[in-house]
């Protein structure tokens, strides 16, 4: 299984301000402690976080996924699989 990455950027900065690495192996549990918040959040810009636990168990699925880019806040998120 690939470990989920999600990296925040802030402005024009090439290295993220947060990454967060949630280890493949615990991946589907851990599902359970992302925030509702959070979910909803991601579920908002159109990302399934339950497909993307099934697609972190495909072990021919690696590289970046999706990336959302809010101009007006100057922020990036990515969305990988490691």
């Amino acid at each position: 299984m690939a470990n989920l990455k999600i990296r925040v950027f802030k402005g024009a900065e090439s290295n993220p301000e947060t990454t967060i690495t949630i280890p493949g192996n615990v991946l589907k549990g851990a599902r359970k402690l992302i925030p509702k918040q959070a979910v909803s959040a991601l579920q908002d810009k159109g990302i399934d976080l339950d497909e993307l636990v099934k697609l972190s168990m495909n072990s021919e699925i690696q590289g970046t996924l999706v990336v959302i880019e809010e101009h007006y806040k100057q922020e990036k998120v990515e969305i990988s699989l490691e």
